[in-house]
């Protein structure tokens, strides 16, 4: 079978990249050995964050650092075993963290994240899809006055430079957005530009589905048997061979069973996530998206309930799950909302790829023609993967991108 493109991974950044080409006019087959947005992709907290400018950083104060590495809260979590594995990568992301590179990351992050919307909601519109999305921003609400103070400030500062709104709640407005909120909150913030998705799931599907309307394919294979041809690209698939001039490694925290293989050895870590969804007692009702900043943890009222997510989990990419970050989470989630009963049989968790200076991997390979990298987005996997898809999209066809990509190439590990 040939086609113009393959794109090798279903999550929202791959099928987003898929949709975009063939959008274009590509014929394009999309590849993975389980259906459409099924690993990381499902499980995250449902934000569009066009609020997320700056990529969340490793802590620099000494004192936090100790505070982390007694290994009880809910925001992190790490495995001693993966200490070892991980070092490196850690190591990278804590300088990279420093203030000042933290804010010259930003600066080439933000064109991405100003994108976010925008891109959304060209193909929520075109794939029918605006009943699965909420736009009335999301908030963190604060147990004491310095977190509320400190957050502002941020806020402030965010505003002036980037352009995000943002409203400061009191505990009163906290009281009447959330009247079955408990009242250990001393104020709030609302970030009022980002956009909610009542079911991560359902929206990949539903561009899955668009892509399928414009001729797309989407097939069951193994992306580790690319193999490069003559003239492109080959993938084995269930019912034989796809080909291809061109192909986009979009594999999520598995890029590395395509990159390496090809010489390219990306440091990129894994943050695992865990979440649960939950039922409410009685007429209870969660109305918003609603995170405790200093347990650090998510309430979101999706389609299929309450669902509470963690932090970060340090370990090996593959290891058993050890949802304890979700235990705690979950005692705290219990004193300041009516949670009833667990409604998933067991903790979902999912593994968020992230490389050390924060920003994503996107272009073009430097020693292979025809192939595309698009991975590494970390916590923002849902908010960048149409616009990630359509940048990668524009290159391939020749087109001025949206944005400069140039702060996102491979090249910058040295690949």
């Amino acid at each position: 079978m040939a086609a113009d493109a393959i794109v090798l991974g279903a999550g929202i950044v791959g099928v987003s990249t898929a949709l975009q080409l063939a959008r274009r006019g590509k014929s394009v087959v999309l590849i993975d050995r389980k259906e459409p947005g099924l690993e990381t992709s499902y499980g995250n907290a449902g934000l569009i964050q066009r609020e997320g400018v700056v990529p969340y950083g490793f802590p620099q104060q000494f004192g936090m650092i100790l505070r982390y590495a007694l290994n009880n809260r809910i925001d992190a979590h790490y495995h001693w075993k993966a200490i070892p594995s991980v070092t490196s990568f850690l190591a990278k992301y804590w300088w990279h963290s420093n203030l000042t590179r933290h804010q010259l990351i930003a600066r080439a992050y933000a064109p991405l994240i100003e994108h976010s919307i925008s891109t959304h909601n060209e193909l929520i519109e075109e794939a029918g899809a605006e009943a699965l999305i909420a736009k009335n921003g999301w908030t963190e609400v604060f147990r004491t006055r310095a977190k509320h103070d400190s957050e502002i400030r941020e806020a402030d500062r965010l505003k002036r430079e980037y352009g995000v709104a943002f409203k400061e709640l009191s505990a009163a407005d906290i009281a009447e957005q959330e009247p079955n909120l408990s009242t250990d909150f001393v104020g709030g913030l609302k970030w009022e530009d980002p956009w909610s998705v009542k079911d991560p799931l359902a929206l990949t599907k539903a561009y899955v589905a668009l892509f399928e309307k414009l001729g797309g394919r989407v097939m069951k294979g193994d992306a580790k048997t690319l193999s490069q041809t003559k003239t492109g690209w080959r993938v084995v698939v269930a019912d034989g061979t796809v080909e291809a001039k061109d192909v986009v490694v979009a594999l999520g925290p598995w890029s590395d069973t395509v990159t390496k293989p090809l010489g390219y050895n990306f440091l990129v870590g894994v943050k695992r996530g865990y979440h649960m969804h939950y039922a409410a007692k009685g007429n209870a009702k969660l109305n918003g998206w609603t995170m405790d900043a200093e347990r650090g943890y998510f309430l979101a009222p999706m389609n299929q309930g309450i669902r509470l997510t963690t932090g970060a989990e340090f370990a090996r990419r593959d290891a058993p799950k050890t949802p304890v970050q979700l235990e705690r989470a979950e005692a705290v989630a219990r004193s300041i909302f009516p949670l009833a009963e667990r409604l998933d049989q067991e903790p979902w968790m999912g593994a968020r790829p992230c490389t050390p200076d924060m920003m994503p991997v996107i272009g073009k390979a430097p020693r292979h023609e025809g192939l595309w990298f698009a991975f590494g987005h970390a916590h923002h996997g849902l908010t960048l993967g149409p616009v990630t898809g359509q940048i990668i999209a524009e290159a391939i066809t020749g087109e001025k991108t949206l944005i400069d990509i140039s702060a996102y190439r491979p090249e910058r590990f040295g690949a």
